[in-house]
């Protein structure tokens, strides 16, 4: 998977993660990826409500350890 961009979101809790994704992905062009790293547990469920709101897709999420990575394509 091609990567474009990633953002650390280590530590911050919600709304911090999806607040610096919308921001990270509008600067990006349609089709990219962007994955973002994040500690919150709650992220997992916020990334799919992010993406069904905003109609981005969310690509792949995996929780490694205490970490959660979500992967998400520009719309």
């Amino acid at each position: 998977m091609q990567i474009d961009q990633e953002i650390d979101t280590r530590g911050m809790n919600c709304p911090l993660p999806i607040l610096k994704a919308k921001k990270a992905l509008s600067g990006m062009e349609s089709g990219q990826l962007l994955k973002v790293v994040a500690t919150d547990t709650g992220s997992l469920r916020d990334f799919q409500a992010f993406a069904k709101q905003t109609g981005n897709e969310l690509v792949h999420q995996e929780t490694v350890g205490e970490e959660f990575i979500h992967v998400l394509r520009r719309r």
